[in-house]
């Protein structure tokens, strides 16, 4: 099943990284007994709701190796769990403010073999040693209020050429009044003209740089 809705859109994987996108339903489905992260309906439909959705930002976006990325209220690891996979050269350090979550990260990293994960129980605002050269998000709180947390956290200086630089957020609905609230003008791209699935009708990816 992952192989088949991912690679409909992705091509050159490797057989390390398609195993690892494999493992995951089992070990999410396995842990969300324990700690519920992913709701049933979801967990039914885990590759398309979460593992494509998430990675919708690799599809726009290109992280160079050795590059830090942030994911700032991760959840239970997305999207920072599938780009991991995805750009195995690229450290992802995962957010939240609930440890239980993070809980669930780490055993699902450790058990499939990702290894350029770190994590951190806290608020992105009581990070004060650390920059990042882009953040990610999935639908944790107003664009405003993602901005406002994550500007301070980016690093000052150019990023090499093609680099996405700034703050990635994934979102849904009706998002005028909320890009309007922020200040900021982010680049829109409407997912289901990246992804022909109806379940990314109305769902968007955005880049404040």
């Amino acid at each position: 099943m992952a192989q088949a809705l991912i690679e409909k859109y992705f091509s050159a994987f490797t057989p390390q990284q398609l195993e690892k996108f494999d493992a995951l339903h089992d070990l999410y489905k396995q842990w969300n007994e324990k700690i519920n992260v992913i709701s049933r309906k979801d967990m039914d439909n885990f590759y398309l709701h979460h593992v494509l959705h998430s990675l919708a930002i690799a599809a726009q976006f290109e992280f160079k190796p050795g590059t830090h990325i942030m994911d700032l209220g991760c959840g239970g690891g997305f999207p920072g769990i599938p780009l991991a996979i995805f750009f195995p050269d690229v450290q992802f350090h995962l957010v939240d403010s609930i440890n239980k979550k993070l809980t669930v990260v780490k055993e699902v990293a450790a058990a499939a073999g990702i290894n350029n994960i770190t994590t951190r129980h806290c608020r992105a605002e009581d990070i004060k040693n650390r920059k990042f050269d882009t953040i990610v998000s999935r639908a944790v709180a107003p664009l405003k209020d993602l901005w406002f947390w994550s500007k301070p956290l980016l690093k000052k200086q150019e990023l090499p050429a093609g680099h996405p630089s700034g703050l990635i957020c994934l979102k849904g609905g009706d998002l005028s009044k909320e890009i309007f609230e922020s200040g900021v003008r982010p680049f829109v791209w409407e997912i289901e003209k990246i992804f022909t699935e109806p379940y990314f009708k109305d769902k968007y990816l955005l880049w404040v740089k």
